[in-house]
């Protein structure tokens, strides 16, 4: 486990925090007006859950990161890469077959840098990239049964973005988060989640007048990339 880092933090009350449909166009318009490529954003989220379960663990230990076949998979198999690379024992667990292109591409990258494909019943650090913000319910019957099992768990359970299972209802079946890495901005679901549950937000590199555009504050991520969100 590395040392201890300390993270910027910020109080941002839910009704100034984005709604996923908010957040989606967001995203989008950041892709088609300032041509930011998907790859770019993916790699900037990927590092920064890589440098986040870093934190989390040692050399010694196991990080199983699930995946699926969407962006949210490749930025988790992203962070599989650079953990890889950096030394780290990553195990890759897809609960689909991974087909489409950038995907596919970054699931190539990751075993290339060693990372290996096993669904582990008892990692140290349990990641969840199997779905992103615009999953739907119910989950199917074997992406279930992995969530069951990693709430069931000893893990240390990370999320990226929006837990698997989670669009604001705290009483059905998701994936039970320690930490969220969430993606460029808060959203107003997450306000309904545990306050155990510790909330990063992370830079995905989207400009100032963008978030200006959408009502949101631009947060400082210059000083870490991530920064720590305390819900009010």
């Amino acid at each position: 486990m590395t040392a201890a880092v300390h993270y910027p933090e910020i109080e941002y009350p839910k009704e100034k925090a984005l709604t996923l449909q908010a957040f989606r166009d967001m995203d989008y318009y950041a892709v088609e007006q300032y041509h930011l490529p998907i790859e770019l954003m993916m790699e900037n989220a990927g590092l920064q859950l890589a440098l986040m379960i870093a934190e989390k663990t040692t050399k010694a230990q196991t990080i199983k990161i699930g995946v699926g076949n969407g962006n949210n998979g490749g930025g988790g198999l992203v962070a599989a890469r650079r953990l890889s690379a950096w030394g780290y024992k990553v195990y890759i667990d897809p609960f689909t077959e991974i087909t489409k292109k950038l995907p596919s591409l970054q699931l190539k990258r990751a075993l290339k840098f060693g990372a290996s494909i096993d669904h582990i019943l008892s990692p140290d650090i349990w990641v969840d990239a199997y779905l992103g913000f615009s999953q739907k319910l119910p989950l199917r019957e074997n992406l279930a049964q992995r969530i069951k099992e990693a709430n069931t768990s000893h893990s240390y359970k990370i999320a990226l973005d929006i837990p698997t299972g989670y669009l604001g209802d705290t009483t059905s079946l998701f994936f039970e988060a320690d930490t969220i890495v969430t993606l460029a901005a808060p959203k107003k679901i997450l306000y309904n989640l545990p306050t155990s549950t510790t909330i990063y937000i992370a830079d995905l590199g989207i400009p100032a007048s963008v978030y200006q555009k959408f009502h949101i504050d631009h947060f400082p991520f210059e000083q870490r990339g991530l920064i720590q969100l305390q819900r009010k």
